[in-house]
C-alpha cells in the first residue's frame, strides 16, 4: 500500500510540474492548434554574418571562403569539394580571358591599339 502512495505521489508531483511551468501542452502538442515538429531546440539566432562572395569573386576569395559549424549543417568534406571546384572553374575562366585578351591584342591593327 504504501509503494502506490509513493507512486501515486510522483504522479502528482509530476503533473503538477507540468502544469505549473506551462510544459504539458509541448509535451501532449496541444494548444494553439499549430501542427509542427518542435523538437526541442531554439530557433537558430542570426548572429553570425552571411557568407558572401565578393561581387567579383578572384579563385583566393573562395580559397578564403569558411562556413559556420551547426549541428546539423553541411558534410564538410562535401562543401570542401564542391568550393574546390569552384575555385578551379573560376581560376580556368580567368585564364580563358586572359588569352583571349592577349590575342585580341595581338589580332587588333597597330592603329587601333589603345594608348
Amino acid at each position: 500500500m504504501s509503494l502506490f502512495l509513493v507512486f501515486v505521489a510522483i504522479v502528482l508531483v509530476g503533473a503538477a510540474v507540468l502544469l505549473g511551468t506551462g510544459l504539458a501542452p509541448k509535451v501532449f502538442r496541444r494548444g494553439s492548434g499549430e501542427r509542427r515538429f518542435d523538437d526541442g531546440f531554439d530557433e537558430p539566432v542570426a548572429s553570425l554574418p552571411p557568407v558572401l562572395l565578393p561581387e567579383h569573386a578572384a579563385p583566393a576569395d573562395i580559397d578564403h571562403l569558411r562556413f559556420a559549424v551547426g549541428l546539423r549543417g553541411y558534410r564538410m568534406d562535401q562543401v570542401d569539394q564542391v568550393l574546390d571546384d569552384l575555385r578551379d572553374q573560376i581560376s580556368a575562366k580567368d585564364r580563358k580571358i586572359q588569352a583571349l585578351g592577349e590575342e585580341l591584342e595581338r589580332l587588333r591593327p597597330p592603329t587601333e591599339q589603345p594608348s
